[in-house]
């Protein structure tokens, strides 16, 4: 194996000082969810809010000064891209960066930012990789070249060296760059440990390939910096030989991981950088009484993306729901609502009062209202206080009138 624990100590004297040792944390709130001894590897602290920074780092240190006169290219859907476009900067390297339409804006416009040129050309990673191979300039391949598998497997020495009694790693899969590298380093220093990969379900090109099943995969995912339709020449052996499972986790795993780190661990994160704990809590039984780390390989969510995240998970959890009430129009009728919820702790936050173009008789009218409550216990008890108030009223959902959660 090329990739060895000593290249990888050789990175992480490259990059001392130059990329920040991200602290590994225990995280109490994740342990009592999970059943799980929980630490956090939190390289959303990272300069450029992802771990891609350290290859990049080790990969453009070790090129001569024609080829940095000459300049990189790179192909990324954001965060390889921040991590070469920051690192060139810092040594007066001309970058161009290729990506994928449909890469989040704040990812183009942080890129932007460190001066390097983007060109957007194909609909996914591989097509825009494609591109970058042809442009002039050294290619700096997202995961699958030595240099910068080692530089990401400084990840691994450090949890190790923060938490020596680790028994398992989970680690977000993408090309897989990321997880040979630590798992290189992870089991070169403690043989034992178990390490484990985990896959957007709508990109399980890794894990297809380990189980010899065809490639699939596509469309929109909330984890764009793992959306890999092929998995690596270079990682895929080590990948074989080195880890232990893949797991894949479905787009409301992802969404919840999201939420849930946010509200709970008050720790922002992008989608690929939240797989993780979505797949420990899809396989507790698997990980019950183990400690457990997790990377938190990125944070460079868009924020708009996060928003409709969060206020999603408000509306699963039953705790921002929409109502329809029907009363006869008869002034009053209304303030009698609002009041009969507000009186039960629920806060109105929208109304819409509507007359016309509704199933009803002419005397009636339906009024939605989108309600703040506590939960899905609270929600059930304000519906039925309003049925027995005599105001029929029913939840909107997509499954029609079923309770929330």
């Amino acid at each position: 194996m090329s990739v060895t624990i000593d290249t990888i100590r050789a990175a992480a004297a490259v990059i001392k000082g130059k990329a920040l040792r991200t602290p590994c944390i225990p995280s109490s709130v994740l342990s009592e969810r999970c059943g799980a001894d929980v630490v956090l590897k939190l390289e959303n602290l990272q300069h450029t809010g992802s771990f891609k920074l350290r290859g990049a780092l080790n990969k453009l240190s070790a090129l001569d000064r024609e080829k940095k006169k000459a300049g990189v290219v790179a192909a990324s859907a954001g965060n390889h891209a921040q991590g070469v476009a920051y690192v060139a900067r810092s040594c007066g390297i001309p970058a161009t960066i290729v990506m994928p339409l449909g890469t989040p804006f704040t990812k183009i416009t942080r890129t932007e930012a460190l001066g390097a040129k983007v060109i957007f050309h194909g609909e996914t990673l591989a097509e825009a990789d494609e591109k970058a191979a042809r442009l002039p300039g050294e290619h700096i391949h997202p995961y699958d070249d030595e240099t910068i598998i080692a530089g990401q497997g400084t990840i691994g020495l450090e949890m190790l060296e923060d938490h020596p009694d680790l028994d398992a790693l989970i680690v977000p899969v993408g090309g897989g760059g990321l997880i040979s590298g630590i798992a290189v380093a992870a089991r070169a220093i403690k043989p034992g440990i178990e390490i484990f990969g985990v896959q957007a379900a709508a990109y399980p090109s890794m894990a297809c390939a380990l189980r010899g099943e065809k490639l699939s995969g596509g469309g929109p995912t909330v984890a764009e910096g793992i959306a890999v339709k092929y998995p690596g020449k270079i990682t895929r052996p080590i990948v074989e030989t080195l880890v232990a499972d893949i797991f894949l986790a479905d787009e409301q795993a992802l969404e919840r991981a999201v939420q849930t780190l946010v509200m709970e661990q008050r720790i922002v994160v992008e989608g690929a950088g939240a797989a993780p704990l979505a797949a420990l809590a899809g396989n507790r039984k698997r990980f019950a009484g183990k400690k457990v780390g997790l990377v938190v390989s990125g944070g460079n969510i868009d924020s708009s993306v996060l928003a409709s995240i969060l206020m999603r998970g408000l509306v699963r959890d039953g705790r921002l729901v929409s109502i329809r009430v029907e009363i006869t129009d008869t002034p009053g009728l209304l303030s009698k609502v609002s009041g009969l919820i507000g009186d039960l702790g629920g806060n109105i936050v929208e109304v819409r009062h509507q007359r016309l173009f509704q199933d009803i008789p002419v005397k009636m009218t339906e009024v939605d209202l989108v309600v703040e409550t506590m939960g899905v216990k609270h929600v059930r008890h304000l519906m039925a206080q309003l049925n027995d108030a005599g105001l029929p009223s029913r939840l909107l959902s997509n499954t029609s009138d079923d309770e929330p959660g």
